[in-house]
């Protein structure tokens, strides 16, 4: 009986795990991943359980198409499990009671023809196995159905011989009953459901109680982390199947696996352990928090949240975690930081956060929101593919501006614009430079596109008043051809007093004399210089001095956090009032909120840009 329960249970949850391995893998296939990027995704799938491993081989029909692996070749042929999954038949071994294999063939669907021309619908693939060891055995929900019905009979029997009056009344319905409705709960394979049966008869209350009890816990296994006590990822897929309007975070926490490996298991299921209590305490309802495996976990907000205090939370939960000391081994303290992706609307929350959270983890933001642009560059992940798409966004005239207001701090009136850089494809959808800005220096095409961008913002605003601030780097400085470039065009230009050339290198002033001769050149078209995300690499007054520059802009980092971190506050106050000493205009860049503004505004920042005044847009207004 055990054995035929193990090989129940495991036949499901392995098709079930194998569906999800393809499903993932087909997904990649369909973005048009190579064979690393497959072989990349099977190495972290093998990571989220290392009890748990996966393994794929291609059939002869898919070798004759895209090449043979020696592995694939010499498992079909000396494997007899391979053999048949091969041939279309699922195998499931289970040896000694104490683990499970199973081979499962992935066969052919109509989307699959369109790669793979040399096979039919339902030709096998080929072959996903998968092994892991049985820790517990949980007796299913039909084992206790039938053991239950068993003793009902038996029990029936024997009151029926202890009472023959009034049988029909008294024992056959209220059976009949209870056994309906277990047959119910067979039929629906709905764990929640309980029995309710409304008799007089104490023992069958009392059977009714002990099932439900049993239920409770089957439940609870169900839906559960056993380690954190949280809700699961299944418990989570349920409540998004619903298809509300929801707010959805993973949350990752960063290098985890190093604290394993120092620490050893024990001690980083404790530190999950607590840290999953935390969340649980700045979090405003603990019943909305998962744990989706290992060391993740999740947050779901229901749709009434501003999308904005969701995203500001996010950094919120981030900051805490990031000044909390947790404990580990009852001796050890740790520091821990997370990365976190945010997702939001009724459809693909969780695919589409996991794809922000990647995103944030390959570019080192602490959080980032889904957009369609992350979807684009996955698609467009691999560098050929972002090359040709550069190229061809190039000789096709889609790289432009996006304009985002800068507005006087007194008076909110727009004053000036930045102008921004972005790929516009075929459908109107816009790629912010993030996804392949560092690609085009690798294939030197940044000098291009950098004459793009000043060419296009000085014809923009060649009939307008505004100020607009172009990006440009130290590299570009350096550049001789665009160097010339861009004095030629001021040498051409009736619109110089409102340019505006914004310095965006980080790293500090490593060529200074460039960098002045290039200041002083401009400025003698009366051009104007602004230093980007000051409070980072620019962060140095004695610079600022020498390079008399006309405009200084707070890096976002510091005024997001302004209205709650004495630190950024004093900060920024510090940075203003130096520039006003030396006759420097401030900027703050981020200013998301209205508490944000004010705070500015009282700390005498002259210019605010942010989301709160207005998004980039390709029109100037």
């Amino acid at each position: 009986m055990k054995r035929e329960a193990i090989s129940e249970i495991a036949h499901l949850d392995a098709k079930k795990t194998s569906g999800l391995v393809f499903e993932t893998l087909y997904t990649a296939m369909q973005k048009g991943w190579t064979r690393d990027d497959i072989n990349e995704i099977i190495t972290r799938l093998n990571g989220v359980d290392k009890s748990m491993k996966i393994n794929v081989y291609r059939s002869s029909l898919v070798s004759e198409l895209y090449g043979e692996i020696e592995k694939d070749k010499y498992t079909r042929e000396n494997l007899p499990e391979v053999k048949k999954a091969i041939l279309g038949a699922e195998t499931l071994n289970i040896y000694d009671n104490s683990s499970i294999n199973y081979f499962y063939p992935v066969k052919a669907k109509n989307d699959c023809l369109r790669c793979h021309t040399n096979v039919k619908v339902n030709d096998t693939l080929g072959v996903i196995n998968i092994s892991y060891p049985i820790r517990e055995l949980k007796i299913s929900l039909s084992f206790i159905i039938n053991f239950f019905i068993v003793f009902i009979t038996v029990f029936s029997l024997i009151i029926f011989l202890a009472i023959f009056l009034n049988l029909d009344k008294y024992i056959i319905q209220p059976i009949k009953d209870f056994s309906n409705v277990i047959k119910e709960i067979t039929n629906s394979q709905d764990m929640k459901q309980r029995i309710e049966v409304n008799d007089k008869i104490e023992e069958m209350d009392s059977i009714k109680g002990v099932f439900n009890s049993m239920l409770d816990s089957i439940e609870h296994q169900f839906y559960n982390d056993s380690l954190t006590n949280l809700k699961n990822r299944r418990s989570l897929i349920e409540e998004l199947e619903r298809k509300n309007n929801l707010a959805l975070m993973i949350i990752n926490i960063d290098s985890f696996q190093e604290i394993n490996d120092l620490y050893g298991d024990e001690a980083g299921d404790e530190l999950l352990i607590e840290f999953s209590k935390y969340l649980q305490q700045i979090t405003p309802n603990k019943d909305y928090i998962y744990r989706l495996h290992a060391d993740e976990f999740a947050y779901l907000c229901a749709a009434d949240v501003d999308i904005k205090e969701f995203i500001n939370y996010a950094a919120l939960i981030s900051e805490r975690i990031t000044k909390k000391s947790f404990t580990i081994s009852s001796k050890s303290e740790v520091n821990l930081s997370v990365t976190i992706g945010l997702s939001y609307g009724t459809d693909l929350l969780l695919a589409n956060a996991d794809t922000a959270l990647m995103v944030a983890k390959k570019t080192r933001k602490n959080y980032l929101v889904y957009d369609d642009s992350m979807a684009m560059s996955k698609e467009y992940e691999k560098n050929f593919l972002w090359n040709k798409h550069l190229k061809q966004a190039i000789e096709e005239d889609r790289i432009i501006p996006v304009f985002q207001p800068i507005v006087d701090c007194k008076t909110k009136e727009i004053i000036k614009y930045e102008s921004l850089m972005r790929i516009k494809n075929e459908d109107g959808t816009l790629i912010a430079p993030i996804h392949f800005l560092e690609l085009a220096k690798k294939n030197k095409m940044y000098p291009k596109l950098t004459k793009i961008m000043i060419n296009k913002t000085f014809e923009a605003f060649k009939e307008t008043d505004k100020q607009v601030s172009i990006n440009i780097s130290v590299e570009d400085i350096l550049n001789e051809d665009i160097y010339e470039y861009i004095m030629d065009k001021l040498g051409k230009c009736k619109i110089n007093s409102n340019i505006v050339f914004e310095i965006i290198e980080s790293e500090g002033i490593e060529n200074f004399d460039e960098v002045f001769k290039f200041i002083n050149d401009i400025k003698s078209f009366n051009a104007k210089v602004s230093i980007d995300d000051f409070g980072t690499g620019y962060s140095n007054f004695e610079y600022l001095m020498k390079l008399q520059v006309d405009y200084i802009k707070i890096d976002g980092s510091m005024i997001k956090n302004i209205d709650v971190d004495k630190n950024s506050m004093m900060i920024t106050q510090t940075i203003v009032e130096f520039a006003k000493k030396m006759g420097i205009q401030t900027i703050a860049e981020f200013v998301y909120s209205k508490e944000v503004y004010e705070k500015t505004l009282e700390l005498g920042v002259d210019y605010a840009q942010g989301y709160y005044f207005g998004e980039p847009k390709e029109s100037i207004e």
